[in-house]
């Protein structure tokens, strides 16, 4: 029988140096990746569309712009989760409103006016489905100082905390516009 001039020793080092490169690709490509993913959690990035410049007209009227302390929310802080999973699911999902200002079903204030409700309604369901999760890596009930809010804040925190409610459940408009409920069609109910 031949022997391989490298014998057994030459397909250990190809097969080294194969894993070596995978894995040093897997590197480049996660760091690639990140770059990417940070790139789109930044305001200039969410507002770049037309539509979404009216939210961030709104947004710079609001607490969470500007603040007394300096600190400033912004767009990813209150619409993308920390967490990996989730994170990457509402990338898909907001990946909807591209399509739409793409395809021209939002891209003028009135369209966009048109389909605030219903996309705040989405929102609000998604926040409530969650607990405000976004909300409470600033806002949590357990770390609220109750006797320094003010006596109507501190009542409500408290009863909301007793009740189980979430954020959304009384905060909404907090960061945009609260749009009107369309009104019922003659015939629904």
């Amino acid at each position: 029988m031949a022997s391989s001039p490298l014998g057994n020793g030459g397909s250990r080092k190809k097969t080294y140096l194969i894993l070596i490169l995978v894995f040093v690709a897997g590197i480049i490509f996660t760091g690639l990746f990140n770059v990417g993913l940070s790139m789109t959690n930044e305001m200039d990035y969410c507002t770049s569309c037309h539509s979404m410049k009216i939210n961030l007209k709104e947004y710079k009227e609001t607490p969470h712009y500007k603040s007394a302390s300096g600190v400033r929310a912004t767009c990813a802080d209150c619409h993308v989760p920390k967490e990996f999973v989730p994170k990457m699911i509402a990338k898909v999902v907001a990946a909807k409103d591209v399509y739409h200002e793409i395809m021209g079903t939002i891209d003028t204030p009135e369209k966009y006016e048109a389909h605030r409700w219903d996309m705040a309604s989405r929102v609000w369901d998604k926040m409530r489905a969650n607990d405000s999760r976004e909300c409470r890596t600033c806002h949590d009930y357990e770390q609220m100082d109750l006797s320094e809010q003010d006596r109507s804040a501190r009542k409500r925190h408290g009863r909301a905390m007793d009740e189980g409610k979430t954020c959304i459940d009384c905060h909404k408009g907090i960061a945009h516009e609260e749009p009107d409920e369309p009104e019922e069609e003659e015939g629904e109910a």
